[in-house]
């Protein structure tokens, strides 16, 4: 049996670097956002039912997610309409991951862990944080949202504060060294309950 360990954490705190080192130490990591776009990418297992309900938002065989957005902000039931699509793929997609991995601890990399109520089907959660400052400079270096659309994000998302008060581990990612060693303490810490289990 393997250990189920929920990753989340709001933009910019260093979820996806956290999410390899859980890798690079033998964890296998599924991500959400990932399947999502394997399932938007030309013969994805969504495209076919959201050709049929949103004809526009797909085009050489592959969904638009710019077209999905625009679709979404001008159409107040789009959103949901889209997640009963898309949400019981995914979940089928992560089940299948963890039935077949042989892995002792398995990372389920979900930014909406505690909204959605995943962490009732795992074994134990991180939350990766980092200061205010250092988080909305990580978000707009990237170059791909402005200050005022962060703030909205920010406002979607459960607070950090809630989201590190409901987690079993925190990993602060002021320093990738910082963020290693913490990650390096969580798996050992696993690995050792599994040994004695």
């Amino acid at each position: 049996m393997s250990y189920i360990l929920g990753l989340t954490g709001s933009i910019g705190m260093g979820k996806s670097t956290t999410g390899r080192m859980f890798a690079d130490l033998g964890c296998a990591l599924w991500d959400a956002d990932a399947a999502v776009h394997r399932m938007y990418a030309a013969g994805g297992d969504a495209v076919a039912p959201i050709r049929a309900e949103f004809p526009d938002a797909v085009g050489d065989d592959a969904v638009s997610r710019d077209v999905l957005k625009d679709i979404i902000a001008r159409d107040p039931t789009a959103l949901s309409r889209l997640e009963r699509i898309v949400h019981p793929l995914v979940a089928m997609d992560r089940q299948a991951f963890v039935e077949q991995t042989t892995a002792d601890i398995v990372v389920l990399d979900i930014p909406l862990l505690f909204e959605g109520g995943f962490d009732a089907m795992v074994d134990g959660t991180v939350c990766v944080t980092a200061p205010l400052e250092m988080q909305q400079a990580r978000v707009l270096e990237r170059g791909t949202m402005t200050e005022a659309q962060f703030q909205a994000i920010l406002a979607k998302q459960m607070p950090d504060a809630e989201k590190q008060r409901r987690a079993t581990w925190i990993v602060i990612t002021d320093t990738v060294e910082h963020a290693r060693a913490q990650v390096q303490d969580i798996v050992t810490t696993i690995r050792r309950d599994l040994s004695h289990a």
